[in-house]
């Protein structure tokens, strides 16, 4: 019997299981497993649906495999969910399509998928009756060291091909349910309901202004303006919303942050694409918004550097939309580019969940301070 596997709870396979399953990672139909063991992803989960992340490694005689173990669960087992407002509490759960990575790789979007982009290899994928799954799949090495910045016009490029080829006349939701091909309806959903009903009552509070560690941040920066600036554009989320449902639209990926495009080691030029989210359609240009921002927000790239990638993904997103014969008005990709980032991260970037963290320092305050209002300016642009 191998050991080793009981950090992975009800997950931790059978013999005949594990067996089958390393000679699915190795290709030898003839692998035994001779060693496992369980090490838990040091990376924080931002979202209700993932209830844990773990990587596998083992030995099978003389040669080592390795997994990615990743399981989901329904909103409804998310321990944070009581700190919702009740009334709100059984939508999210509705809304909030747990299965979305499950039904990825169940699709046929490997076929759509430009070259360039690929999924992570699929070995076995469990569910359960109580709305949770598990999906083991590849254990992808990435290259070490910061995004260059080929790195993000490449990545625009191909999220613009994706875009292209996933107009609402050319494919579907991942998940098919009630109005999910209405334009634009995850972005109100999440506006709604994270912005609306908790983003911007804590920026309206001068209490959250007042907080020694912001205060500072904002003394410090000399940046004054900036509660008036967010709230401003807080009275602008319904124009806005409407604006981004007039425009061309598209299945995108949804979070293609740079966390979400894992660049392999081996193979520098490639991109694996993981944790998919906002299946329903978007305005073109919304993907562009969480490449911008994802690496700034985890303190990964500088905020001066923004001003360079923007202007790089945006004429590289344009070009890969031309690639596969979608033309679109360049103030158009701008409109749903700036419009989608301003409601999904511009005010939500000052850090309001650690006041009161003994982890939180100035210098983390200080360099959301800056992304925020190098976000408000960009968005201002356009809004």
């Amino acid at each position: 019997m191998i050991t080793g596997l009981e950090p992975l709870g009800r997950d931790a396979l059978p013999d005949d299981d594990l067996t089958a399953l390393v000679r699915t990672i190795t290709g030898d139909p003839t692998a035994v497993p001779s060693s496992a063991r369980v090490e838990a992803v040091d990376y924080p989960i931002g979202t209700p649906s993932t209830e844990s992340l773990h990587r596998v490694f083992g030995t099978a005689g003389d040669a080592s495999w390795s997994c990615f173990v990743k399981k989901f669960q329904s909103a409804r087992h998310w321990p944070m969910l009581q700190l919702l407002p009740e009334e709100f509490q059984a939508q999210f759960i509705l809304n909030l399509p747990w299965e979305l990575e499950i039904a990825v790789h169940r699709s046929d979007i490997a076929g759509v998928l430009p070259e360039g982009m690929r999924l992570p290899t699929a070995y076995r994928i469990d569910v359960y009756d109580d709305d949770r799954a598990t999906l083991w799949m590849e254990n992808v090495i990435e290259e070490w060291g910061p995004w260059p910045i080929n790195r993000f016009e490449r990545a625009a490029y191909l999220l613009g091909r994706l875009s292209a080829r996933r107009q609402p006349h050319l494919v579907g939701p991942f998940l098919p349910r009630d109005q999910v091909t209405t334009p634009g309806i995850g972005l109100r959903f999440y506006a709604e309901g994270r912005i609306q009903q908790t983003a911007l009552p804590a920026l309206t509070d001068p209490g959250t202004w007042r907080h020694p560690m912001l205060a500072a941040a904002v003394c410090n920066l000399s940046d004054h303006r900036l509660k008036d600036d967010l709230l401003g554009l807080g009275e602008q989320i319904p124009a806005v919303l409407d604006a981004l449902d007039a425009l061309p639209q598209c299945y995108q990926h949804g979070d293609a942050s740079p966390q979400n495009l894992l660049v392999p080691h081996d193979s520098p030029d490639e991109f694996v694409v993981i944790d998919w989210g906002f299946d329903c359609p978007q305005a073109v240009g919304f993907d562009l918004g969480q490449l911008l921002v994802g690496l700034a927000h985890a303190g990964e790239l500088s905020t001066e550097a923004l001003p360079a990638v923007h202007k790089v993904i945006l004429k590289a997103f344009q070009e890969g939309l031309a690639a596969d014969g979608m033309h679109v008005d360049a103030e158009q990709v701008l409109y749903g580019y700036l419009g989608s980032l301003l409601v999904r991260a511009t005010f939500t970037a000052l850090p309001l969940e650690l006041f009161g963290n003994a982890d939180a320092s100035p210098e983390l305050f200080e360099q959301r301070v800056r992304l925020t209002r190098a976000l408000v300016d960009l968005v201002s642009q356009v809004i």
